[in-house]
């Protein structure tokens, strides 16, 4: 068994360095141990994303589409009405997703707009499914709105590490992040964080990401670990290709660190071969956002997932073990 399958909160940067820069097959072979310790072995969780109100958010993140900051195309629309997004959390569900995620390009949501997402919250978990959420920095009272309408997780990534995080964004602080997730945890909401590799950091500020979540008091219960998907017109439009063993290194140092927590291979698969794809399983990734795209940017079809899974003879979670 791997010498790191406990739960830790105290690890160390050099600690987190050391296992990082282990030999590719050792640091595999470590993760797929600390994996089944806690995990099925050949099971992956299945999350559908939906935006429901895409475009025109206040906030300069060099990677979004969303921005007003960017001329990327994304025009700027209204939240959608809640029968709309109840479809699509039927059809989520017909699909085999066991979490639906609702997103929205906001700084932070104003009271009448929370009322809204409420009771999408509350019409989407009468349908059997998880709920998840990601509308900007929360206030405790707003965290305790969303716990009450129903609402399992919310999402908010921390995008980076503490250094390198000024580069990327600047109308909105580390601090501030890590203050929505205490409201989160406080309201006795799911915490889902993690962050984007790819955007023109070094291996220290991806170690540093992953630092910083894994330190926490508690480990969110999802770790989605992104790649850049670089959209023309962003800040970070042009940054140059992050090499895919780099990327799997990540994932593996997100298992190890927190053994307990989803770790789901999200933005970015469309860039990846399915041998990629499979190298992320095998480091423990768990989780993967299901359908054909992601707020704004491309994703695998669902039926290439399957076709996918059949041959690594993987199978979609059940919502009672998610």
């Amino acid at each position: 068994m791997s010498e790191h399958s406990e739960i830790r909160h105290n690890w160390t940067r050099a600690e987190l360095a050391a296992i990082y820069a282990k030999p590719f097959a050792d640091l595999l072979f470590e993760a797929q141990s600390v994996h089944r310790k806690y995990f099925p072995a050949n099971e992956v969780q299945i999350s559908t994303l939906l935006s429901i109100k895409t475009g025109g958010c206040p906030e300069d993140c060099g990677y979004c589409s969303q921005s007003a900051y960017h001329k990327s195309g994304v025009k700027a629309e209204k939240l959608m009405d809640v029968c709309a997004v109840l479809a699509e959390a039927k059809k989520a569900k017909e699909a085999g997703a066991t979490r639906f995620c609702m997103g929205a390009a906001w700084r932070a949501p104003k009271d009448r707009d929370l009322d809204a997402v409420c009771e999408m919250v509350s019409e989407v978990k009468a349908l059997g499914l998880e709920t998840c959420a990601t509308l900007g920095m929360l206030s405790c009272g707003q965290a305790d709105k969303l716990k009450s309408a129903g609402l399992d997780y919310y999402n908010h990534n921390i995008d980076t590490s503490p250094e390198y995080y000024g580069d990327v964004i600047t109308t909105r602080t580390y601090q501030d992040r890590l203050d929505t997730l205490g409201a989160v945890r406080q309201a006795g909401i799911n915490v889902c964080c993690g962050g984007i590799v790819g955007m023109g950091e070094d291996q220290s500020d991806r170690i540093g990401m992953v630092h910083t979540l894994a330190t926490l008091e508690k480990h969110p219960e999802s770790v989605p670990i992104n790649l850049l998907m670089k959209v023309e017109g962003t800040k970070l439009g042009e940054s140059a290709p992050l090499d895919v063993f780099d990327f799997i290194r990540t994932i593996a140092l997100a298992r190890i660190t927190m053994p307990k927590s989803f770790v789901r291979l999200s933005a970015g698969r469309e860039y990846m071969s399915e041998e990629a794809q499979a190298l992320c399983f095998l480091a423990g990734a768990n989780s993967i956002f299901y359908g054909e795209k992601l707020l704004t940017t491309p994703n695998p079809e669902a039926q290439k997932d399957m076709g996918l899974f059949a041959k690594l003879g993987i199978s979609p979670m059940a919502l009672n073990k998610a």
